[in-house]
């Protein structure tokens, strides 16, 4: 065989790669992509979800003749961010702690590396010749990567993801078109599209421990493996079939019809069912794994080429290449509840949990009774649910997109507090950045000093005794950075005649505060060289509050 690649939905080929392969592929899979090179409009979205649909995430979508990958999020029922990736990018896999999704891009001999906290690519690993599949070792050290090496023959690259190099390739069937691993990491299985057989690699070795086939298996096109690692289904593409293997034996114990070019199959994470995305039927097939039976079948977008079923339960995500939309399926009900558009043919997809995080909150101060709307800014926003303020819940929570919430800022003590955004995913890390701080109850300086408009009579090289009251002891650090300054101003304007400077303290005098009283005094020593002038004295409190005393010198 001659064929360099080929399989349901493939990327056009130039060249002579792209003659052989149109000799060799199958009249139902060259069917399938004749459907996928006439395009149409993206479906009109559905409503958003309810607000108790399954637990937040970001659903990551290769669109493949769109070379991007959509960010979506099942919450909103919206993309969040197209991140521009290599050339007809198909597979995609997110790594276990949800911190990368590694995009394979068959047209760049590439993969992509998305950093999910920012959806950018963060890196660039050149792989093997036209990959396709990509799949990540449990713990997250290995994703392997299946692509061409010559007609006969395909190759998985073994990525190390601390190096982001390729440590070795593992020769498999021809054409690897889907990979899964068994939940302990041992054993990798390989589905071979055009080998008509499924190889299983030993990963502690990199070796080929076993080649699966069986009568009426022909063109194995996606694997998967079951939560508990006893079994593996392979879609068969040309077949119309779903194998079931043994994996303690690796032999096929069945093959369960299906609808026609089964192209993807996911399993449900308690295993008791698996979906099938039957691409030239443009149905789902629901099997259920303890009767080896179609259980039920779902309607969903044009040739659908990629299905998913949420690790978290709940959901099956659909990709459909000519509709070019991502369909979500509940599967209590096995019914499409929604329908968002995604870029140009949207092929393989994985799920990222994404906890939000808080960047900005604006204003970042105000009184203790709250009531103010402060703007928070972040990322993976859009699912939040609950906004605290330290301990207390805000009211008035509006969802803008993504990266803007707004709030009613609740009722308060003096001083700064955590802001923490929960959504289903979980919730924003304390950070500097994502502090709001509560005024505090400043009520004036307290004599002999008045405050404005009152101007304070005084001799020049006098101290003056700075007194007032924060509703209690705030600790010794509530003065803000910079503070207090001294500025020199028009006597009878007000107007400021130069720059402020930082106001001096006689000796080592400087903040206190008197419990008994409940007094902070800073001293203030005045300059002998400032008589005949006016100062304003600039009290910043680390509330974001500034408070200020107006003084003309003799």
């Amino acid at each position: 065989m001659t064929v360099v690649r080929s399989g349901p939905d493939a990327p056009p080929r130039t060249g002579r790669h792209r003659r052989s392969r149109r000799r060799a592929v199958a009249a139902s899979v060259a069917g399938a992509l004749a459907a996928l090179g006439v395009l149409a409009p993206a479906a009109p979205a559905s409503p958003a979800p309810a607000a108790d649909s399954p637990a937040h995430r970001l659903v990551y979508v290769a669109n493949l003749r769109g070379n991007s990958v959509t960010a979506y999020d099942p919450s909103t029922n919206a993309a969040v961010a197209t991140i521009p990736v290599g050339t007809a990018p198909q597979g995609v896999a997110v790594s276990p702690d949800g911190a990368q999704a590694y995009v394979v891009n068959d047209g760049s001999n590439t993969v992509s590396v998305i950093d999910t906290a920012s959806n950018t690519v963060a890196a660039t690993i050149p792989v093997g010749r036209l990959p396709g599949p990509v799949a990540f070792s449990p713990d997250g050290s290995r994703a392997y990567v299946g692509h061409y090496v010559n007609p006969r023959t395909g190759g998985v690259d073994v990525i190390d993801t601390a190096t982001r190099t390729v440590t070795t390739t593992v020769l498999v069937g021809s054409q690897p078109f889907g990979i899964a691993l068994t939940p302990d990491g041992a054993r990798a299985y390989v589905a071979n599209l055009l080998g008509d057989s499924v190889s299983v690699i030993d990963t502690a070795t990199n070796t080929l421990t076993a080649s699966i086939a069986g009568p009426g298996v022909r063109s194995p096109a996606a694997v998967a493996v079951t939560p508990d690692g006893s079994r593996a289904y392979t879609a068969n593409f040309n077949s119309g079939n779903v194998s079931v293997i043994d994996t303690a034996s690796n032999t096929i114990t069945g093959n369960i019809p299906v609808g026609s070019g089964p192209g993807s199959v996911s399993i449900a994470p308690d295993g008791a069912r698996a979906y099938v995305a039957n691409q030239s039927a443009n149905t789902v097939s629901v099997i259920d794994t303890a009767t080896g039976t179609v259980s039920d079948t779902v309607a969903v977008g044009a040739t659908p080429v990629g299905v998913l079923a949420d690790p978290a339960g709940g959901a099956a995500y659909v990709t459909s290449g000519r509709a070019d939309t991502v369909s979500v399926i509940d599967t209590a009900t096995n019914t499409v509840t929604a329908t968002a558009a995604t870029g140009r043919n949207p092929y393989g997809l994985a799920t990222a949990t994404v906890a939000p995080a808080v960047t900005g909150v604006r204003p970042g101060h105000g009184p203790a009774a709250g009531g103010g709307t402060v703007t928070i800014t972040g990322t993976h926003l859009a699912g939040t649910r609950t906004v605290l303020f330290g301990t207390a819940p805000a009211t008035g929570v509006t969802v803008v997109d993504d990266f803007t919430v707004r709030a009613t800022v609740p009722p308060g003590a003096g001083g700064a507090v955590d802001v923490t955004v929960a959504t289903p995913a979980g919730a924003s890390p304390a950070t500097r950045a994502a502090r709001y701080t509560y005024e505090y109850p400043f009520s004036g300086f307290r004599p002999p000093v008045a405050d404005p408009p009152a101007v304070n009579q005084g001799r020049a090289g006098r101290a003056f005794p700075m007194k007032f009251s924060l509703g209690g002891d705030r600790g010794p650090d509530v003065i803000a950075r910079g503070y207090p300054t001294v500025r020199e101003t028009d006597c009878t304007t007000g107007e400021p005649l130069g720059p402020p400077t930082a106001a001096d303290t006689p000796g080592s005098s400087g903040l206190r505060y008197e419990a008994a009283t409940d007094t902070y005094t800073y001293v203030w020593k005045t300059s002998a060289s400032h008589a005949g002038t006016c100062r304003l004295f600039t009290l910043g409190l680390n509330d974001g509050t500034t408070h200020t005393a107006l003084f003309r010198l003799a």
